[in-house]
């Protein structure tokens, strides 16, 4: 069997997942993408003392405004994700939590840190894709108003949230000598390229979704550290970091590339 006859029936399994799952992969994709910012909301409640007072000592603001700041995200993430879920005022929500991935980037010195900055880009790629879709969920409504051509800004929506979306496999390469660190960089690096230029874009973004729910449940098994250890809530904001990721592969399965796709060109060629 050939290597054309392997991605042949590899893409077929593909698709034929997509045509079972294609009224409920848009809810899942978008439920993982939110989640992060669920688990941040609730967080935020359950340790409101704890983030005030971090933050009053990080930035020497006060009680006020640190307890401003927590509140801020606690309504912030928790509103944006029930609009998002619910499908009312996407890009309103989708552009308050936005706001929060700023805020916190600069609140909690992330951008400092790449690989949590990184992190915090894809989320942002995965949030450009949601609002791709809702622009999609409105360009339907006018069915009859001519298109904009494969530059319109749906398409480049879905192109920045791919190209976003791959850095949180960046911060997953390991640098070591071995040859399975080595052959898992290697097939990790060839499945971001091949989603963010968009060549057999589908098959590629669930490979990549089946690889990171692995890689989550295996190395980000918060529920087996005790609470109160401080690595519970590390292993658990990258639990929930990387389910955000993977809804956002999710929606790239579920919409497709976009018009700025090696995909979209083919069918020229």
């Amino acid at each position: 069997m050939g290597h054309g006859d392997l991605m042949s029936q590899a893409e077929d399994v593909a698709e034929q997942f997509l045509r079972l799952t294609k009224q409920y992969l848009p809810h899942v994709a978008r439920l993982c993408l939110v989640s992060t910012f669920l688990e941040d909301g609730v967080r935020m409640w359950f340790q409101w003392a704890e983030q005030r007072d971090y933050i009053d000592a990080s930035w020497s603001c006060g009680g006020f405004l640190a307890a401003t700041f927590v509140l801020l995200n606690l309504l912030g993430q928790l509103g944006g994700c029930v609009l998002i879920l619910s499908r009312n005022f996407v890009q309103y929500a989708c552009f308050a939590l936005f706001g929060i991935i700023a805020l916190q980037t600069v609140a909690y010195s992330i951008l400092w840190d790449i690989k949590f900055l990184m992190r915090n880009l894809a989320l942002g790629g995965g949030l450009l894709l949601l609002l791709a879709e809702c622009r999609g969920e409105v360009r339907s409504v006018f069915a009859g108003v001519p298109s904009l051509g494969q530059s319109s800004p749906k398409h480049l929506l879905q192109l920045g949230g791919r190209l976003l979306l791959v850095l949180m496999f960046m911060t997953l390469l390991h640098f070591d000598v071995s040859l399975l660190a080595f052959l898992q960089n290697l097939v990790g690096t060839a499945l971001m390229v091949l989603v963010a230029v968009g060549f057999k874009t589908k098959l590629a973004a669930l490979t990549l979704v089946a690889w990171l729910l692995c890689i989550n449940f295996y190395f980000n098994a918060f529920w087996m550290v005790a609470a109160y250890k401080p690595m519970h809530d590390f292993l658990k904001y990258d639990f929930f970091q990387t389910t955000s990721v993977i809804g956002g592969l999710l929606l790239v399965v579920a919409l497709g590339p976009g018009g700025v796709s090696m995909d979209e060109k083919k069918k020229e060629w």
